[in-house]
């Protein structure tokens, strides 16, 4: 199968399913004259990044800084969801997606001065399936279910291979998680690989990596391999880039209106009438994937209940969650996908808040008002424990609205944040009632890795019959309509077993400086700066 017919198939599944364009300008867009080379952007992170490896990286504040020092094998064009060329400038599939065979691009190096070669690719996916493993890389694993090898055919010539269909596969390889990585950093244990020496071919280098506090990247001299979708050719603009970690968004925002950054993460409504002030704009784009939601461990506690898990979802106000603490840059979630995603399907039928319909769901189910409107059943509480970090600046917020909502039904929400750390332990450990959070990706096999048996099964389900098949088919179709009527059977299972109550779509709320332009959004909603210039005068 020639590159031309693997666009054919595989980027046409996001063009057809109406992926909508998330790559739009996030800078200024104001400036006169062509983009011009050199300066530091000082960009405010809400969080710290938890892990200097793309392969490990979770949240997009992490993610933001990642991806500029890796490349990847393919790229998906924002504006069409189409897979096109990176670091392979081409390959073939074979007609069952088992196998993949990818021509790299001749004269590609990593910023050590190793060249790129079909054995690092090899050494790439090997590392991830047998260093890092699942509870280390739990979405690059996922991406790499069913692998078998990578077999290197000449030095520009990568087979990989698969012991079952793999649909999702040429969208995974544009993800950072499957960026490539030189042989020195493939080689170190996957703690080694947090510390910030990882070594890519990306447009920029890690220059400094301060745990918890900053990070600096350079430009990578010479970078001349960039994806399709970017938007010149060359070495970036940019000299450096200055993240730095600044938690609290008003000080976020004060910082970009007094001029000392140039962008920040999460403007909160409330935040927008400084940047504003200060001639800046708050650049906007929904993320593809699982909306944010809770997702309840099946064997703990009321949650074991369908009933009361099927309560939950008319019992939450998603709109006012949007109304009162995001604003119109945001959007409630319609189902157990974000409206982005290709395949996603609007089950908003199913999400509309009705607390009376909660209330007698509830009482059918036996679970009667408590003295304190607590409701209680066999002389257990309707009550549990939600488990989230900071990982988004409003899901405080968010959460004790819900809370209050749940309280009018007879539900008690026991709110618990923990750190980053502390968090992905009780993950691992299925130690927690639910989990809160989002997986953001704009392919609809992010409902495998979140809700499939094998991936990531928060929900500590067994077997559901209709839905593994629903999961397993769409991983083995490659026609795009078929694949989208399995997501679409999958995302109504996925609400019909009460596996996700969803909450809102996570919106990229970025505040961009008068001076920067061309901060974009890649087709995961994720930054991308190689094509950002600044025009200070």
């Amino acid at each position: 199968m020639s590159m031309k017919r693997s666009v054919a198939l595989f980027g046409a599944v996001t063009a057809a399913l109406t992926l909508a364009a998330c790559g739009a300008d996030a800078g200024s867009g104001d400036a006169a004259g062509p983009p011009r080379p050199g300066g530091t952007l000082r960009y405010g992170l809400s969080i710290a990044p938890t892990c200097s490896d793309p392969a490990q990286a979770g949240t997009n504040q992490t993610l933001y800084v990642t991806r500029q020092i890796v490349d990847s094998l393919t790229d998906q064009d924002p504006a069409t969801g189409a897979i096109v060329p990176w670091l392979a400038q081409s390959w073939q599939v074979s007609p069952d997606a088992k196998t993949f065979t990818f021509r790299l691009r001749p004269g590609v190096s990593f910023s050590d001065g190793t060249p790129l070669t079909a054995t690092s690719v090899q050494k790439n996916f090997d590392a991830i399936v047998h260093t890092l493993t699942g509870a280390k890389a739990p979405l690059a694993a996922s991406y790499l279910a069913g692998y078998t090898g990578t077999t290197v055919l000449d030095p520009l010539t990568a087979r990989v291979d698969f012991d079952r269909p793999n649909a999702q596969f040429l969208q995974a390889v544009s993800t950072p998680q499957l960026g490539l990585l030189a042989d020195a950093t493939t080689a170190k244990p996957a703690d080694r690989r947090c510390l910030g020496d990882d070594i890519g071919s990306g447009p920029f280098t890690y220059a400094e990596y301060r745990q918890g506090a900053s990070v600096t990247l350079a430009k990578r001299p010479g970078y001349a391999w960039g994806s399709a979708a970017f938007g010149h050719h060359g070495e970036a603009y940019l000299d450096r880039i200055d993240f730095r970690v600044v938690p609290e968004s008003g000080v976020r925002a004060g910082s970009l209106g007094s001029g000392q950054l140039d962008a920040v993460s999460d403007a909160l409504p409330q935040d927008i009438p400084q940047i504003e002030a200060a001639g800046g704009k708050v650049a906007t784009t929904s993320n593809p994937g699982v909306p944010f939601g809770i997702q309840p461990n099946l064997t703990r506690g009321p949650l074991r209940d369908p009933a009361v898990r099927a309560a939950l979802l008319p019992a939450i106000d998603r709109r006012e969650l949007v109304d009162t603490v995001l604003g119109p840059q945001f959007r409630a979630a319609t189902g157990s996908l974000a409206s982005k995603t290709p395949a996603y399907v609007d089950l908003s039928a199913s999400l509309g808040y009705d607390a009376d319909a909660a209330r007698r769901q509830l009482d059918r189910a036996g679970w009667v008002p408590g003295g304190d409107g607590i409701r209680v059943k066999d002389g257990a509480r309707l009550s549990f424990g939600l488990t989230f970090n900071h990982a988004f600046a409003g899901n405080q917020a968010i959460l004790e609205l819900v809370q209050q909502q749940l309280r009018k039904v007879g539900v008690d929400l026991r709110l618990d944040p923990v750190p980053d750390a502390e968090y992905t332990a009780r993950e691992n450990s299925h130690d927690y009632d639910a989990l809160y959070y989002n997986i953001t990706r704009a392919d609809g096999d992010i409902l495998r890795t979140t809700f499939g048996l094998e991936g990531r099964n928060g929900n500590v389900r067994g077997p559901i019959p209709d839905l593994d098949e629903a999961l397993a088919g769409e991983l083995r179709t490659v026609d795009p309509a078929a694949r989208a009527r399995l997501l679409d059977r999958a995302q109504r299972l996925v609400l019909d077993n009460g596996l996700w109550i969803p909450t809102i779509e996570l919106s990229q709320a970025i505040g961009v400086a008068p001076t920067v332009s061309d901060i974009k959004f890649e087709a995961s909603a994720r930054l991308q700066f190689f094509d950002t210039w600044l025009h200070r005068s």
